[in-house]
């Protein structure tokens, strides 16, 4: 006994002293949804505040942070810092399900409540913002924090504290590039995404002589250009109608560079740095600043921000933790407490970035905790296709993307694209998403899903093929991927309307998918009941093929332009430390080969094979594209909308048909009456109702939805 006890105080010692959230600071705790009871769950409540850390350097666990051992410590040697929280909890923990569903914020905004609630907002607290309530009445625990030091104050967005780089007396600096894009009357921009800051450009930059000679299209071809440097420290803007296309250098006397300090209680906030051009910026064109910049942020501890915020939650750690069993209802423990946390599973969830900073999370071996713990049981990153971040590195960027258009050669596509190990062709390097956590034996399940669009602006094929397309990703344990055929990258609304595209945006719903999914995800966790399997286009099965039109066999339909480009990620060389230590030498990029991504093929109609269809895909009166093409007038014409579908509707009738000699079958053709058409949206529902894709309450929303939709269609033309 006394041996056990003594083991005991021994682990009880080791976690305190390796207790890297060390306390929650709470500042409001409110009933959640005006008090509404959800089912058994009961009501909900509202839990604000912040968390604030403290990160040993020299832990294994935390040496992939780059850049912390180079970060101010207290006086114990640990690098502190505070990230935003925000929790809905049950009222009634024991009323709970026993699982945390973690929302990686995009961009500050949470984004959970909209995807599975149908309803939501940045500070959701009344009956409106749950939406249906789904996640409440099934009784998960939603968390949010801030993650991203980038972000400014304002609209309850949620931020971290990311501490700063010394190295003694000297500044460091860098070389940072910026990407945006003009449209038609902008005179003014941020260089970062909007709500971002910036690093701070040093004297010397914003002082320089420009360079003269302009910088090549894109280094790394094999020509002399690759070779050629901007000479001194000044600033550079250029522009470029293509990513492809040449960067022509904007004369100095043409625009004027503005930083803005921003009021905030973060210690490292970062400026607001803004390009003005009296004369106009040039709609759809690419302008890139490239400047020297001092003062990095350790932006990865983004990754154990969140890592050691789960884990405290998960084992009822850290001062003041508010679902720690003496914290919960107001501080009365809960009936049959054991002392510990109510919550044993944990999943994360991510859109788009917030799927990217998942996969990379994971990839860089933080689903272990300090204590060697697995940290999430399951993972759904959505939408995030094959890409990474810019979240781990010096001068790191975490909004930065990878896009067809623009922010082509920015780091987030890159290898390991799969979960599974695979050998690079280009780099000769073996990686993959779960190779780490595979050997710590952390490894979560993971439900990776996909729109459409993913493979058009993501390179979604990636996580499915090898790094070259030529043969399918072996299955792995552990893990389901899902495409969801004929959506974009987030739902339009209906109707749908044209934006900056040639077509109508695309309307095509996944959200459907998604709660039923999660359902499995935790079942899936909780007691190893397997999920439904993957669905994915394939090579094996002649439904994912060369993107270019005669490959997919998409129709030649009157006035729609078929896309003659696409995202294809490049082996980026952004220098020699840049394996070694994250540090980027050359700005813009060298460019050392090309990764070969694919898209899904096409039926008759248009729409795609081989995919998880939604009903009214399965059941089509349109054909839904993952792609659409810029118009003229927003610029850079041709190029694709940034994670847009098209929303192409076939002809009513047989006559319009003819007329307008479109390929596909009208919707009288298909279907006869509203009846039929009713009587085979039922099926595609009952099926994917069968098969797990679809929860009962949706199957009967659904239905009644799209029938409503196309009832309009036939009342219009009387043929019911």
């Amino acid at each position: 006994m006394r041996l056990l006890l003594t083991g005991l105080i021994v682990l009880v010692s080791c976690a305190a002293a390796q207790a890297e959230l060390i306390r929650f600071e709470i500042t409001e705790r409110a009933p959640f949804a005006d008090g509404h009871s959800f089912g058994e769950v009961g009501p909900y409540e509202k839990i604000v505040g912040r968390a604030h850390f403290a990160l040993d350097p020299t832990l294994r666990q935390n040496e992939a942070v780059v850049d912390l051992k180079l970060a101010p410590r207290n006086a114990a040697g640990k690098v502190e810092f505070w990230s935003d929280v925000f929790i809905l909890a049950p009222a009634d923990p024991t009323k709970g399900n026993g699982a945390l569903l973690y929302d990686v914020n995009n961009r500050g905004n949470k984004l959970a409540l909209g995807m599975f609630n149908y309803s939501g907002g940045n500070n959701p607290t009344t009956r409106e913002h749950a939406g249906d309530g789904f996640l409440m009445r099934h009784g998960f625990t939603v968390v949010w924090s801030g993650w991203d030091g980038e972000l400014v104050p304002g609209g309850d967005r949620l931020r971290l504290t990311a501490p700063p780089v010394r190295s003694g007396e000297t500044p460091i600096t860098g070389t940072v590039r910026c990407e945006f894009i003009g449209s038609k009357g902008m005179t003014r921009s941020v260089v970062n995404w909007a709500n971002h800051g910036s690093y701070r450009p040093t004297a010397a930059s914003l002082e320089g002589t420009p360079h003269p000679n302009p910088l090549p299209a894109r280094p790394g071809r094999g020509d002399k250009a690759e070779e050629s440097a901007r000479g001194d420290k000044a600033m550079t803007l250029t522009l470029r109608e293509r990513p492809a296309a040449a960067r022509v250098v904007i004369p100095r006397d043409q625009w004027t560079v503005h930083v803005t300090d921003v009021s905030s209680d973060s210690p490292t906030q970062l400026p607001n740095v803004e390009i003005e051009m009296p004369g106009g910026m040039k709609p759809g064109y690419i302008y890139e600043l490239i400047y020297e910049a001092s003062n990095p942020l350790v932006m990865g501890v983004c990754f154990t921000s969140v890592r050691d915020l789960i884990a405290a939650i998960k084992h009822g750690t850290g001062d003041g933790n508010p679902l720690a069993p003496a914290s919960l209802s107001g501080g009365r423990k809960s009936p049959g407490s054991s002392g510990v946390s109510p919550l044993f599973r944990a999943h994360g969830f991510g859109v788009s970035q917030s799927g990217r900073f998942l996969r990379e999370f994971l990839h860089a071996g933080f689903n272990e905790d300090e204590l060697g713990r697995k940290v999430f049981d399951g993972l759904i990153p959505h939408v995030a296709g094959g890409g990474l971040g810019s979240f781990n590195h010096r001068f790191a960027q975490p909004t930065r993307h990878s896009n067809q258009h623009d922010h082509h050669d920015y780091p987030p596509d890159r290898f390991p694209f799969a979960y599974e190990v695979q050998l690079d062709p280009l780099s000769g390097r073996e990686d993959g998403i779960l190779k780490k956590s595979l050997a710590t034996k952390t490894a979560p399940r993971v439900m990776h899903t996909q729109s459409a669009a993913e493979y058009w602006t993501r390179c979604g094929s990636l996580v499915h093929t090898d790094p070259i397309g030529k043969r399918d990703a072996m299955p792995t344990d552990g893990v389901r991927c899902y495409t969801f055929g004929g959506t974009q990258h987030g739902p339009s609304g209906f109707p749908p309307s044209s934006g900056n595209g040639q077509n109508l945006t695309n309307p095509g719903d996944y959200k459907p998918f998604l709660r039923s999914l999660l359902l499995a995800l935790d079942q899936w966790t909780k007691d190893g009941t397997e999920p439904p399997p993957s669905v994915v286009p394939s090579i094996s099965g002649d439904t994912l093929v060369d993107w270019r039109h005669a490959g997919t066999g998409f129709p030649n339909i009157p006035g729609v332009t078929y896309p003659e480009t696409i995202q294809q990620p490049s082996l980026l060389d952004f220098g020699p430390r840049w394996e070694t230590e994250r540090i980027i030498d050359f700005q813009p990029p060298r460019l050392r080969g090309d990764y070969r991504v694919l898209a899904p093929r096409c039926g008759a109609d248009g729409n795609e094979l081989g995919c998880l269809l939604p009903i009214e895909v399965a059941v089509p009166v349109a054909t839904y594209t993952g792609w659409n093409l810029r118009k003229a007038d927003v610029g850079a014409e041709g190029q694709l909308v940034s994670l847009t579908g098209s929303y192409i509707p076939f002809p009513v009738t047989k006559a319009d048909r003819e007329r307008t000699s479109d390929p596909r079958q009208s919707v009288h053709e298909r279907y006869g009456s509203l009846g039929e058409y009713t009587r085979q949206l039922t099926a595609a529902a009952d099926k994917l109702k069968a098969s797990g894709y679809l929860i009962d309450e949706d199957h009967v929303r659904l239905v009644k939805l799209h029938r409503e939709r196309v009832a309009k269609l036939f009342e219009a033309t009387r043929s019911d």
